[in-house]
């Protein structure tokens, strides 16, 4: 790389790394009083793990030579890998692997244990996160290879963690009195506000260079997001006579993780498009959520998942040739992409499910583990159960 695209990618990285605690932000303003640490820390402690499993292991099972399913271990502790571009490169995919399991806990908050989730990040990045990026990204991945479109992780990251925390809200089970009022609402929209700043390294910086790629897919990951707030707010006035600050916050956030895939192959009207679909489907998943038996607290699934799903599958509809370098959407004409399209789809929802759900159902019977915290701790509320801190603490009146 020249030295004005590794500094723009050092620059992204840092983007990337500040998506995490703006999630946690996101996910501990949702929660209640009693959980915004515990939640905050679910995603704070992602960073930790994930960052050393990704250095020893992770990055050489994602993008070791390996065969088309999974890397070797030829790269381990990065061995061989000099400070330059490839360096470069591990550190930029070493941010989208941390906040990919932190997305998954919106769906367990409240009521998973700590210690276990703990060894589950070791696990999940391991054999599942690790798997699906070298199927997307690897130079020898079997979806690569199928050109399959994910520029910056609508499978790998969003529809992956998504499928991956339904799993895990079915196995770990109802909060004991869920519906209760979130915490703090001005958290949610510092958090939705991070994420769409680090948004632009995610996206913008996936093209691995300072170029007519990273302002293309700068403008379409605005315009997306600022598509999907606004369709959210109108929705939400229309239907109760009052804009949601929460709402239009989570409506970016659909609009950022539809894009998301489509970034490095569609112009500022398939953006439109793209992000006028997301609000639209992750409004009505929103709705759907409380009618389903599964208590995915913080629809994680409604929004990365119906978002994920709905962006890879518009990267298929609004791919537009002059960006991939002659790979045509259904929009030109061609249908085939489409069809790859769904393939990935269906093979990162299949993968991440099955294998997601065994991991916590050994982790679950393993004796002194087990998935959920006891009754008394989860009504204490898990900030002093699990973490002996208060978010809010009295002006010492009390």
């Amino acid at each position: 790389m020249d030295s004005g695209s590794i500094a723009w990618l050092l620059m992204a990285s840092a983007l990337v790394f500040l998506m995490t605690p703006g999630l946690a932000f996101f996910y501990g303003g949702l929660s209640r009083s009693r959980n915004v640490i515990s939640t905050i820390m679910l995603s704070f402690m992602s960073i930790a793990v994930v960052s050393v499993v990704w250095v020893l292991w992770g990055y050489s099972l994602a993008f070791g030579e390996g065969n088309a399913y999974i890397g070797d271990l030829s790269l381990i502790g990065l061995k061989g890998i000099a400070p330059g571009d490839d360096m470069l490169f591990a550190v930029f995919q070493m941010m989208f692997a941390i906040i990919t399991p932190a997305l998954i806990t919106g769906a367990i908050v409240e009521r998973f244990k700590f210690t276990t989730y703990l060894v589950f990040l070791v696990i999940w990045i391991t054999v599942v996160y690790a798997p699906i990026a070298h199927w997307v990204w690897a130079g020898n991945g079997w979806l690569l290879e199928m050109d399959a479109l994910d520029f910056a992780g609508g499978t790998v990251v969003h529809i992956n963690a998504a499928v991956a925390a339904v799993a895990a809200a079915i196995l770990v089970g109802k909060r004991r009195s869920p519906g209760m009022e979130p915490a703090n609402i001005p958290y949610v929209v510092i958090g939705a506000s991070l994420l769409w700043f680090g948004w632009f390294g995610f996206n913008a910086g996936s093209g691995l260079a300072a170029d007519s790629v990273a302002i293309n897919a700068f403008l379409v990951t605005n315009t997306a997001a600022a598509t999907a707030a606004l369709t959210w707010g109108i929705l939400s006035q229309v239907q109760n006579g009052k804009m949601s600050a929460a709402g239009v916050a989570t409506g970016a956030v659909g609009g950022l993780v539809a894009i998301t895939p489509a970034a490095g192959a569609v112009g500022a009207m398939g953006a439109l498009g793209v992000g006028l679909g997301a609000g639209l489907l992750c409004y009505a998943a929103v709705l759907l959520r409380p009618k389903v038996a599964i208590d995915d607290s913080l629809d994680v699934f409604a929004v990365h998942g119906v978002g994920g799903i709905w962006g890879a599958i518009a990267t298929g509809i609004f791919t537009v040739s002059a960006f991939t370098g002659g790979i045509e959407g259904l929009i030109e004409g061609d249908a085939s992409q489409l069809g790859v399209q769904i393939v990935a789809v269906l093979a990162t929802i299949a993968y991440s499910f099955i294998v997601t759900f065994v991991i916590l159902k050994v982790l679950d019977v393993i004796p002194g583990m087990g998935l959920r915290v006891s009754e008394r701790e989860e009504d204490q509320g898990l900030d002093i159960s699990a973490h002996g801190e208060r978010a809010f603490v009295g002006d010492g009146a009390d």
